[in-house]
């Protein structure tokens, strides 16, 4: 059975998703168009490009999370350092590293950019934060003179994860055609940040396209669940701690976003209440326990869904809309 999905951001605990993933694989689920969000843009990259979900298990864990966190000279230099790379990067840290490994797990699989897929087969979300403009890549990176087939899927990758203050932002520069006005200097660039910033969960994505409520092909949410809780107050002594406990704070917050529960039977909510979205030193006994948390809630629900189920609901919820 083919089903399109969406996959919600949630940093370090997208093995979750992984679980969810293999236990729908191994009901004989099979993914059609993709989408995801922060960290579930990297699952839905890597299913678009060929990965299992075991695969994904494998990869997710073997994922050199810490070296992410590249240090510089300047954070060798206490409190001023980090407060001086913030405020000339705009984040603690670069995105390379991330950007390059997403990369070399695409290169493997002969992916790199979007037109190595077919048309529509992966979405990806990110936010625009000097116009307050939800990207949808690849199509949105068009309103910046870049075509979107030669646009690659790495970068839009690590646009969507770049969480506010943590990671370095995306930097865009417009580019125009000939006989285009270009505008001032100034305005010819633009901030691009973690799409969970505007929209961290995009199970509305594919229903656009959707005119037929009887649409053949289910559209189903991989959803992470429940806020950690802190293992002691976050400590603020200056600006640094200040933007690490509210970038922290508003990461985390998303699991506590009101999700409609008419969308229910078309979610699989994956619990993930013990690990935070930036615990980039996640053990692997904890990996394993959300990974294996993915599986049941996978299981539990795939052993129960029916496409004549979905198809009731979905028309039932899109009159009420």
């Amino acid at each position: 059975m083919e089903v399109n999905a969406v996959f919600q951001g949630g940093g370090v605990k997208a093995i979750g998703l992984a679980g969810a993933v293999c236990a729908a694989e191994k009901h004989g689920i099979t993914f059609g168009r993709l989408a995801g969000t922060s960290s579930g843009s990297i699952i839905a990259s890597l299913l678009a490009a060929g990965y299992t979900g075991e695969e994904l298990k494998d990869v997710i864990q073997q994922a050199p999370f810490s070296t992410f966190l590249k240090h510089t000279g300047l954070h060798r230099v206490r409190w001023l350092g980090p407060a001086v790379r913030l405020y000339l990067k705009k984040g603690l840290y670069s995105g390379d590293r991330v950007e390059s490994w997403a990369e070399g797990l695409l290169a493997a699989r002969g992916i790199r950019h979007f037109g190595d897929l077919p048309k529509g087969k992966l979405q990806i979300i990110a936010s625009d934060i000097s116009t307050g403009r939800l990207l949808v890549l690849p199509d949105d990176i068009v309103k910046y003179g870049i075509e979107p087939e030669r646009f690659l899927i790495s970068r839009a990758i690590r646009m969507s994860i770049s969480i506010p203050f943590f990671f370095d932002p995306v930097i865009l520069r417009k580019r125009y055609r000939n006989g285009e006005k270009p505008e001032p200097f100034r305005d010819q660039f633009v901030y691009v940040v973690d799409g969970g910033v505007l929209s961290n969960f995009p199970l509305w994505l594919f229903d656009k396209d959707t005119k037929d409520p009887n649409d053949p092909v289910p559209t189903l949410g991989f959803q992470l669940v429940g806020r950690a809780e802190p293992p002691a107050p976050n400590r603020i002594v200056g600006p640094i701690t200040m933007f690490k406990a509210l970038f922290s704070t508003m990461m985390d917050a998303h699991d506590e976003r009101y999700i409609d529960e008419s969308q229910g039977f078309r979610t699989i909510k994956i619990p993930s209440a013990n690990v935070h979205t930036t615990e980039f030193q996640i053990s692997p006994e904890k990996s394993l326990e959300l990974f294996a948390a993915g599986v049941q809630v996978g299981d539990k629900f795939f052993r129960n869904f029916t496409v004549e189920r979905y198809t009731k609901l979905y028309a039932q919820r899109v009159k009420q809309v």
